[in-house]
């Protein structure tokens, strides 16, 4: 996916997209009653007056604006509440809830609509076959809205509760660990030891690289006759302490230095559509706040421990590809063992002193250890490391049911 790919992709996932998409077709639907009224038989037409369907319209305005400002006040709350009781990263995934969009879009519509028509209405626009066309539409809006409201209602029910949060958020790490798993190397080749005498290529502005476009790479490489090592991936900071290309044979003309810079989209927060470390670290962050004394929520943490699991067994499981589409691009992947670091670590830190947690910890990274043998080292490490903390924090008597926990599950 290039950049313009990209671009439609978050711009479809904007609230104010769908809002506005909505709103256009309410405008049309109100228009088009008076415009195409003459269609209609004169024998199909209903005796209504003007004021029988201005006064449903009336009824419909006022109800959809304080629906509308009831749901925005529903989902700035459900906001707040992911960001104190979870983590600030996992707010982007509630703003993208795909539900609660269309929801609020349906509202601003319906409101729009109505509006259209009472000021259509009071100005004559609409012969006696165009308010029955009106009336008609004014039926299928309530309708709509009815049905909407239901979806609405069910839907606040768990909407930004924590439960919640840990889902959506498992669903991210999960396919972007995926994607990764798939293919670490972004279907570029694997990078070679890149020597430190190549022509470099920095950002103009620092920030979080968001999105690497490597068709555009590829191209500007293919051009110039060179081969370019992505040094900074998605996720990473992108500043004057690091390039975000290196040559590594070659030579780059000096125009082409804004073509590479325009292949990389930096942005000042990270986000999850190419970053395997992100959902993972949001993870970790919900499970780390549950253990601090202030929430004191063991239970959470296991449940993130849980989604964890699920997530790393997925890229365990995933069949990778060795294609290369990027054959002038040279790539170091993200590599497994930060994976695992970032997703395990705090937990390991921060629940040491609590013996269900520390349990649940070594179940998990022993199973993942047996799904995946080849990986079983990586796992063992972080399994000794947590015991070590846990050792440390723990009384006696858990110590040891601990210590035999763990003979046990790695002998």
């Amino acid at each position: 996916m290039g950049k313009s790919g990209l671009f439609l992709a978050r711009l479809a996932r904007r609230i104010w997209f769908r809002a506005a998409l909505l709103t256009v077709c309410a405008v049309a639907l109100a228009l088009i009653a008076g415009a195409f009224g003459t269609l209609i038989p004169l024998e199909l037409t209903m005796d209504l007056g003007q004021g029988a369907v201005g006064s449903i319209l009336q009824i419909l305005a006022s109800s959809m604006l304080a629906v509308t400002t009831f749901s925005l006040t529903a989902m700035v709350t459900a906001y707040s509440s992911a960001t104190t009781q979870a983590t600030p990263r996992s707010t982007q995934l509630l703003m993208d809830d795909t539900t609660s969009q269309t929801v609020l879009s349906t509202f601003v519509g319906s409101f729009v609509f109505s509006l259209v028509g009472i000021i259509a209405l009071s100005t004559g626009y609409y012969t006696d076959e165009g308010r029955t066309i009106l009336f008609l539409g004014t039926l299928v809006v309530i309708v709509i809205v009815v049905v909407t409201l239901l979806r609405w209602i069910a839907h606040l029910t768990r909407f930004g509760r924590v439960a919640d949060v840990i889902d959506r958020t498992e669903n991210a790490a999960t396919d972007a660990v995926r994607r990764w798993a798939s293919a670490p190397t972004a279907y570029a080749a694997t990078g070679s030891d890149v020597p430190g005498d190549g022509a470099e290529v920095y950002a103009e502005s620092t920030g979080y690289v968001g999105f690497v476009d490597l068709d555009s790479l590829q191209a500007i490489a293919r051009r110039s006759v060179t081969r370019l090592a992505v040094l900074t991936m998605p996720g990473a900071m992108a500043d004057a302490s690091g390039p975000l290309v290196r040559v590594v044979s070659g030579t780059l003309p000096a125009q082409e230095y804004a073509a590479v810079r325009r292949a990389f989209h930096v942005e000042n927060h990270r986000t999850f559509d190419q970053d395997p470390r992100l959902g993972v670290i949001a993870l970790a962050e919900i499970g780390s706040r549950a253990l601090s004394s202030a929430t004191n929520d063991p239970g959470t943490a296991i449940d993130v421990l849980g989604s964890l699991q699920r997530v790393f067994a997925t890229a365990l499981g995933a069949q990778r590809s060795d294609e290369v589409r990027h054959d002038r691009i040279e790539i170091e992947p993200v590599s497994l063992d930060d994976l695992i670091d970032d997703g395990f670590r705090p937990i390991a830190r921060d629940g040491a002193a609590i013996i269900e947690v520390a349990i649940r910890l070594q179940k998990t990274l022993a199973a993942l250890a047996a799904a995946s043998p080849a990986h079983a080292a990586l796992f063992r490490a972080v399994a000794d490391d947590a015991r070590a903390r846990a050792d440390s924090a723990l009384p006696a008597q858990d110590r040891e049911s601990l210590q035999a926990l763990t003979r046990r599950l790695w002998a």
